[in-house]
């Protein structure tokens, strides 16, 4: 295993690659990882734990194996890449306050493009050739002020997005992908995708080697929010990938822009939607430059709050035995706080017993702190 790969420098190379094996084993979400480090106090003793506690749960475990592990951080090391921990100084301080943020990225690049203000911008694959131009002016208009764009590759609006601010100089640009750090998707972006990863910065959740898949493409959608001050969204259309991710960043809380569009383009109707729903209008790049140099975590626009974040949550884990959850938990999503209430456990048992459940594929994680056993 290379040094190169792994950092902060303060990590040993056993707990990091412990923690590597931790998150790619089954049934290990960032919520889980979070809880089995403060549980455990480290990735080596949690790793070895994680048989017991699946044969609580009810299943028979296997961590992820040495091998698999020691071929993606040899990877890793190929393409490039570096491993970026939850606890690393060089960790956005944006990303850390969302709802389970990843507890390891990969990342190409001048990681330092991360800790400057950022705004996303996204929308749609099939843009329209005035919306291409308009997100490739604003990028490159807020690229110029100092604004990182955070983007994530796609055709249409991310593509021109990212082109934008590359040409405004200094490399202003993030590109967050739905693969692993060495794969190129889409495949007519892998020129745009390479030069991302040597003048700006690439970042992947996924290991090193995996394809894009359908359902990978929210976790990367929550990261593009999650780096960004705010999210602008330049033209989509409703039910799109790009009206989730302003709704991620609304429940982030963080400003959610759009930008208006005529009601005779269907490709309009996201932008407009949103608006209606309470994102701030915005015309030109300095309307966008004022709200977020201005902003002082209070949002004008109007979605939901933050959520509380994983890894800085103060409940522990209960030492004793767990809560006995079985007469409760049902495939219907139910809030956390319900279980404890209707339990009358502590919550760290509660806490134990899902995770337990979880470690052994039995149990289900949904949006806003609900669980449901898996069906």
């Amino acid at each position: 295993m290379s040094a190169s790969a792994l950092s902060p420098a303060a990590l040993s190379q056993e707990e990091a690659f412990a923690r590597i094996r931790l998150l790619r084993s089954p049934n290990i979400g960032p919520v889980s990882y979070a809880q089995l480090l403060r549980r455990f106090g480290n990735a080596v003793a949690a790793v070895a734990a994680l048989p017991d506690l699946a044969r609580r749960g009810g299943r028979p475990y296997a961590p992820a194996p040495v091998e698999r592990i020691e071929r993606e951080i040899a990877a890793a090391r190929v393409a490039g890449a570096r491993y970026l921990f939850h606890d690393s100084p060089d960790y956005p301080g944006l990303l850390a306050q969302i709802d389970g943020p990843p507890p390891i990225l990969t990342l190409r690049g001048e990681r330092q493009l991360a800790a400057r203000p950022c705004v996303a911008m996204v929308g749609a694959r099939n843009a329209s050739a005035a919306a291409v131009k308009l997100a490739r002016d604003f990028a490159g208009a807020l690229a110029a002020q100092g604004f990182t764009i955070v983007s994530g590759l796609a055709r249409g609006i991310d593509g021109a997005a990212h082109h934008g601010a590359l040409e405004a100089g200094g490399g202003g640009t993030v590109g967050v992908i739905a693969s692993g750090i060495d794969i190129a998707y889409p495949p007519q972006h892998a020129g745009l995708q390479e030069r991302i990863a040597t003048e700006g910065l690439l970042i992947a959740e996924q290991p090193p080697g995996t394809e894009p898949r359908g359902s990978h493409f929210p976790g990367r959608n929550r990261i593009i929010a999650g780096l960004a001050l705010g999210t602008l969204v330049v033209e989509a259309a409703p039910r799109s990938g790009s009206l989730i991710t302003a709704r991620l960043a609304g429940e982030a809380g963080r400003e959610v822009m759009a930008i208006p569009g005529s009601p005779l383009e269907p490709r309009s109707h996201g932008c407009n939607q949103l608006i209606r729903d309470g994102a701030v209008l915005v015309q030109t790049p300095e309307d966008v430059a004022e709200l977020l140099e201005g902003f002082t975590g209070r949002p004008r626009s109007r979605f939901a709050e933050a959520p509380p974040d994983a890894f800085l949550a103060e409940e522990g884990l209960e030492e004793g035995d767990p809560a006995d959850l079985a007469a409760l938990l049902t495939t219907a999503p139910v809030g956390v706080d319900e279980l404890i209430r209707q339990s009358e456990q502590a919550p760290g048992a509660v806490q134990m017993a899902l995770l337990e459940l979880e470690i052994a594929g039995r149990l289900v994680r949904h949006a806003g702190g609900r669980v449901s056993l898996a069906g």
